[in-house]
């Protein structure tokens, strides 16, 4: 490992990727610290089952990463060699007895499916749609200047209702309640809270903005490409090499840490002021996940047939089930139908498994830390929506919080999100501040999902880290 450098970044998280190409494109000399033996946090894909047989270990479908300014779209992704697979649906939500509730690319095609509440989605979800680039722009930088002031006032006052508010209040259908309240429960949070709506419209509108998209070839090959990105700008990168103290890392101008506030203290916490510290130690995680990766030997058999299109699938019934379900995970209990976030990726990308196989994953929440296995209850509410689903599965591999943690430190306790995302936590992520990315040591930087936006492969942690460590370096260059 050379001398030299001008800024260090330590994970290479999503964050942590854009914030090294960030500082590469400015001219900095940078080098990327990982401690697994393999780029990406939550970008990582591997044969954990059969061979062939390829699984994202974490993140597959990928909205924000279309939709954010850290990723600039068209000619960035070709020399990026990064190619998209749509499925036919981005997403479905399963009901007992009834068809599924099927959110399209087309917001109109949605509304449409919808029958009387088809009004109301396309006036509160196509808010994002008639927004475009520029309300997302501005949702996902919710302390710059904003780009679509008043779109963005009108979708905060409806966003900052809890799920079950909203839904009760724009919908009449259970369809629709429910459909809402499966978008609205990847918040990891209690659906009575605020800004649950808001997690449920925004990533609903995405599905008709941008839709929602996996890297064909698996979610690796993104964060493989940033990297390959990284050197040719004339950045090293290195696996395998755990920073346990900032005495470790080699001086530079910057430094950017992809970590969340615990590991920030384990790393940095000698060199950081007592009252900064002590903040950070107040930070909060959320639920953890259980999850769950399975080889097939064919495509799921769902009841409804359509749900066969989609990607994505949202598995918990009516809305009163799913709140019900994430209630009790609030209250540090493990609910016996619980919510389970399913996806299919062979719908988009047959190139995951063997001619005629399937990779299929899924994940419910469970209290933080918990050891429970919940392989019976998942696999229990699949077969209640695909009965014979059993019969198809090949092998299955297992994460439960520990090893989820394990796998990536980032994720306490097996929260996926990098701390929880409830209102006191939404913009004060790691701390209440006017520039949160900031520690009060000098040229050190926090760049994770614990700081704005927060969770999401957006990488907008690690593009607001990396012009705000360029500004002050531009400050003080100038101050002599």
């Amino acid at each position: 490992m050379a001398d030299g450098f001008d800024a260090v970044v330590v994970g290479s998280g999503p964050n942590g990727l854009v914030a090294a190409v960030t500082m590469a494109e400015a001219g900095r000399r940078v080098l990327l610290l990982e401690a697994a033996d393999a780029f990406g946090g939550g970008l990582r894909t591997a044969e954990v089952t059969l061979p062939g047989f390829r699984h994202d270990l974490c993140a597959t479908v990928l909205p924000l990463a279309l939709a954010s300014p850290a990723f600039r779209r068209d000619r960035f992704w070709q020399d990026l060699g990064v190619e998209w697979a749509h499925p036919a649906i981005p997403a479905a939500h399963p009901l007992d007895k009834r068809p599924a509730v099927l959110v399209h690319r087309s917001l109109g095609e949605t509304a449409l499916g919808l029958g009387r509440d088809g009004a109301a989605w396309r006036a509160t979800v196509g808010m994002i749609t008639r927004g475009g680039d520029r309300l997302v722009g501005t949702l996902l930088a919710p302390l710059s200047v904003p780009r679509a002031p008043l779109r963005a006032a009108g979708f905060g006052a409806v966003a900052a209702l809890p799920a079950t508010t909203l839904a009760r209040a724009l919908f009449r259908t259970a369809g629709a309640r429910a459909a809402l309240a499966g978008m609205a429960a990847h918040s990891m949070l209690d659906l009575r809270a605020p800004i649950t709506g808001g997690y449920g419209l925004m990533l609903a509108g995405l599905a008709h903005h941008v839709g929602w998209p996996l890297v064909r070839g698996g979610s690796q090959r993104l964060a493989d490409a940033l990297v390959r990105r990284l050197k040719d700008l004339g950045g090293e990168a290195h696996t395998g090499h755990r920073v346990r103290s900032l005495d470790e890392v080699p001086a530079a101008r910057s430094i950017l840490l992809d970590l969340t506030p615990r590991q920030v203290l384990a790393v940095a916490g000698h060199r950081l002021p007592a009252a900064y510290r002590a903040r950070l130690s107040r930070y909060r995680y959320g639920p953890g996940v259980f999850k769950l990766d399975w080889a097939l030997s064919g495509p799921v058999p769902w009841a409804d047939p359509a749900v066969g299109a989609a990607a994505t699938v949202h598995l918990g019934g009516t809305m009163e089930e799913i709140a019900h379900a994430e209630a009790e995970v609030s209250r540090g209990r493990h609910p016996d139908r619980p919510y389970v976030l399913l996806v299919q990726p062979g719908v988009a990308d047959p190139t995951r498994a063997p001619e005629g196989g399937h990779v299929l994953w899924a994940y419910c929440h469970v209290p933080n830390g918990s050891r429970v296995d919940m392989t019976e209850a998942v696999e229990a509410q699949i077969e209640r929506f695909a009965p014979g689903f059993r019969d198809l599965v090949l092998a299955r591999a297992t994460m439960d919080t520990r090893a989820l943690e394990a796998h990536n430190p980032n994720n306490v306790g097996g929260d996926i999100g990098g701390g929880a995302g409830d209102l006191g936590q939404f913009i004060g992520r790691p701390v209440y501040s006017p520039h949160p990315w900031a520690t009060p040591v000098p040229g050190l930087y926090i760049c994770s999902a614990a700081t704005p936006p927060g969770p999401g492969v957006h990488g907008m942690g690690g593009l607001q880290a990396a012009r705000l460590a360029l500004r002050r370096e531009a400050r003080a260059a100038a101050r002599g």
